[in-house]
């Protein structure tokens, strides 16, 4: 995932503007600056972020195709709005990829990896900011599937954690979250340490539920901040 921090600007305008226009127009849908269902439009985003038509519909395309875009026959393209079920279907493939990372990272991991990881976890307890602790907690679930040793599963894992990077925006401000997630990911690095693996897969499990349901609480709460076009339900038709 790519980083979420303004005080790289310097950075990201040495970059090729596609990927400049990616990286910023990414930050705001994340950040939800753009609100989800909210239309957009080629012009709007030239204007607001100083770029020319060409990056722009580049990196449109790019978000269209992580989801994060959709394309509105009436109106050009839209904030894709939070879908309920995709939720669900979302952690469930979670649920399945981290059980059966963590019980290859039980065998596989080493010490020096594992001791890596836990400075990761620290540094989301620590001069606390919203992007860093979403940072801290994408990486926690990639490196915990990378200490798998496979690589594929690594990738489909962040895949899936990135597509619910949005979300945690909903959570992010909760002290009590931001330490339960701390003691989670703690006691997981200890089981793998002991080589655990059934109870490390249980509580991986464990954990990802829980983190589906704060999400789907935080999304009911926010309903109203939300609006009517920017929380859809497939098995309810809205």
């Amino acid at each position: 995932m790519q980083t979420m921090d303004k005080g790289k600007s310097g950075e990201n305008s040495e970059m090729p503007r596609a990927e400049r226009a990616l990286q910023e127009i990414r930050k705001d849908i994340l950040s939800m600056a753009f609100a989800p269902g909210e239309p957009v439009s080629e012009r709007a985003l030239e204007e607001r972020y100083g770029m020319s038509r060409t990056p722009i519909r580049a990196a449109l395309a790019a978000l269209t195709a992580e989801g994060l875009i959709v394309r509105d026959p009436r109106r050009g393209y839209m904030i894709a709005p939070i879908d309920l079920q995709e939720i669900h279907d979302l952690f469930e493939f979670r649920e399945e990829l981290e059980d059966t990372a963590i019980r290859l990272a039980c065998r596989r991991a080493k010490p020096e990896d594992l001791a890596a990881l836990r400075r990761t976890v620290e540094r989301g307890r620590t001069d606390f900011k919203v992007e860093d602790w979403m940072a801290s907690g994408l990486d926690v679930h990639v490196e915990l599937a990378a200490l798998s040793g496979n690589p594929f599963l690594r990738d489909a894992v962040h895949s899936a954690v990135g597509r619910a990077l949005r979300l945690r925006w909903l959570l992010a401000s909760d002290e009590a979250q931001r330490e339960a997630a701390y003691q989670e990911h703690s006691e997981l690095l200890d089981l793998i340490a002991k080589g655990d693996e059934d109870e490390a897969a249980r509580k991986v499990r464990l954990h990802t539920r829980a983190v589906r349901d704060q999400i789907l609480a935080a999304v009911e709460g926010a309903r109203r901040f939300l609006g009517a076009r920017g929380v859809v339900d497939q098995n309810s038709g809205q």
